[in-house]
């Protein structure tokens, strides 16, 4: 006989999406995906000025702070064929850059790896044995014996005082928990490290974006203007500092991020084989060197890996308008023309119908509508979207970089190429494209600062920033790499202004309910054959799910399978502080 077990939400620090997984002999043989949170932002933007909407989608996320926005403005290129100048490109790179090593790193040490690190068992570690182990695996300069001393004696305060605060509600203890306790002491260390680290990293976007989160972008460009001796543009001193801080991230990554991640994956081989999921890869390609219209000029690769087939990876076309559909038969949305037929962006709808249950309710029914989240698919198939999709689309195609990188984790942890299609191999993924990334992040840098060097100081192309220059009608589609995976926008734009607007996020398509043949997504497949040691806390559901980085809204809430209030996690505006 087999239980449903409900975890909702179930990311630490944003919430609203619930899993309903039913178990039968201590294995997950179906689940269910559903988002409990609605933003219409799509139809926000409608009727207004297509330059402006970058400043209203960008607020669909505040923790991808700036991809929504790149997205808009290259949608809004793309339909009225601007092409920005190379410092343009190269500062939204450089941007994006900052924003793959602040993501990543967050998620890895804040988001994820308090599924793999028991911290009250930090407090059973040798301080100097934790030091010979930091010393053996980096040359990060804290790391005496004395240092992690003090670290352990902090956590001790907290844990004698009964009040937790960051680390509460962990499930420490857990027979899924294996770290010895010096690699937990080690793991927490870098922890609290990450969080001061990650307030450096931000001042990327607010030097080229005058803030962050959401900093200021530009349809044509970037609004920063180039002026070497001014103190009111981007001065030498300033671009020096962009310099500095981008060592540092990479510093921090190769030093801290990666030795941590092996380190943690070496004792947790036996997920190289859990979370696997359907096996289909999408990339969308990002990071142009020659223009958002030259794909060939991406260092990440575009493509499409079908079932785990790293032999062949197959094209991807945004414009082709039966390629990409949008599915709401199980979405809490209807369609105009009926709900039995998928539609391209370009003629997509928000049509809220929402027939679900009223909080607070005991389990969803599955067997109609039962989640705000759309069901895209690429030519019929579901695909996984994200860090894993990148690398191994990058490794398939050959990219040095990729393969480098590949082959040097899979030889420290001494596991097959097979392991990477699962939630250690997801996990993986995702710090080894941020140390590419970190190195490609420089190189964007030196390449600006080469094309000022040489006299050039264009940042915008205002060309057709006219609307009277404009065509009647245009539509357009912007897309990148967002750090959760393929993220495109397409707009429509008609006299001037939006006629329609379509947001595909990586959760989209990773977090979506069944399709019409009733084929899952990439949360209910990967969550299959899964081993649940102890139904009453679930963390094997919660490592998988957070191995794809689930981008959704703040506060945390845990309930058990039959509504009972388990813990909360309230978030304190900085007003309160």
């Amino acid at each position: 006989m087999s239980e449903r077990i409900v975890v909702d939400p179930i990311t630490r620090i944003e919430g609203h999406l619930r899993i309903e997984a039913e178990v039968k002999d201590g294995v997950i043989v179906d689940a269910y995906s559903s988002s409990t949170m609605v933003r219409g932002i799509e139809e926000i933007v409608k009727g207004r000025d297509p330059r402006d909407v970058w400043a209203f989608v960008q607020r669909t996320c505040g923790v991808c702070t700036t991809v929504h926005a790149l997205t808009s403005v290259r949608a809004v290129e793309d339909a009225l064929g601007i092409v920005v100048p190379p410092n343009a490109e190269m500062v939204r790179n450089i941007m994006e850059g900052a924003l793959y090593m602040h993501d990543h790193v967050v998620h890895f040490y804040h988001l994820h790896a308090l599924d793999w690190v028991d911290v009250v068992n930090s407090l059973q570690a040798d301080p100097v044995a934790t030091s010979a182990l930091a010393q053996s695996i980096s040359s990060w300069p804290k790391s005496s014996a004395g240092y992690f001393s003090d670290i352990q004696k902090r956590i001790k305060k907290f844990v004698e005082s009964g009040q937790l605060g960051i680390f509460a509600n962990g499930y420490w203890g857990h027979p899924q928990m294996k770290l010895p306790a010096e690699v937990n002491l080690l793991a927490v260390a870098h922890y609290l490290e990450a969080l001061e680290w990650q307030k450096e990293i931000v001042k990327v976007h607010t030097i080229f974006g005058g803030k962050n989160p959401h900093p200021n972008y530009l349809v044509g460009g970037m609004a920063c203007a180039i002026n070497i001796e001014s103190q009111g543009g981007l001065n030498a001193e300033r671009l020096a500092y962009v310099g500095q801080l981008l060592h540092q991230g990479r510093n921090f990554v190769n030093q801290v991020y990666i030795p941590d991640l092996l380190a943690i994956a070496s004792f947790y081989k036996d997920w190289g084989a859990i979370g696997e999921g359907f096996g289909n890869y999408m990339c969308y390609g990002d990071f142009p060197m020659n223009g958002y219209n030259d794909p060939s000029s991406f260092k990440f690769p575009q493509g499409v890996i079908l079932n785990r087939d790293l032999s062949n990876v197959l094209p991807v076309d945004h414009r082709s308008e039966d390629e990409i559909l949008e599915h709401v038969n199980n979405s809490w949305y209807d369609y105009e023309g009926g709900n039995e037929v998928g539609l391209h962006p370009w003629v997509g709808e928000t049509k809220i119908n929402y027939s679900g249950p009223k909080p607070p309710y005991e389990h969803l029914n599955v067997e109609e509508k039962y989640s705000f989240v759309k069901t895209p698919r690429w030519k019929g198939m579901p695909m996984e979207v994200g860090p894993l999709a990148r690398v191994l689309v990058g490794y398939a195609k050959g990219v040095p970089e990729f393969v480098s990188a590949v082959d040097y984790a899979l030889a420290t942890l001494d596991v097959p190429v097979t392991a990477l299609f699962s939630t250690l191999g997801r996990t993986a993924a995702r710090g080894l494209e941020t140390m590419i990334v970190a190195d490609w992040t420089i190189e964007f840098y030196d390449t600006l600062m080469n094309n000022i060097k040489n006299g050039d100081y264009r940042m915008a192309n205002t060309e057709k920033f006219d609307p009277s220059t404009w065509p009647k009608e245009a539509k357009g589609v912007g897309f990148m790499e967002a750090p959760r995976g393929a993220l495109a926008h397409w707009i429509v734009i008609k006299d001037g202004k939006t006629e329609n607007y379509q947001q595909v996020v990586p959760t989209t398509w990773n977090g979506s309910p069944r399709d019409p043949n009733g084929e899952r997504s990439a949360y209910e497949s990967t969550l299959i054959g899964t081993p649940v040691a102890d139904i009453n806390q679930p963390l094997e559901i919660i490592r998988t799910i957070h191995s794809f980085d689930p981008c959704l809204a703040c506060a945390v809430h845990l309930y058990d399978e039959h509504g009972k209030h388990i813990s909360t996690v309230t978030n304190i505006s900085s007003c309160e502080v």
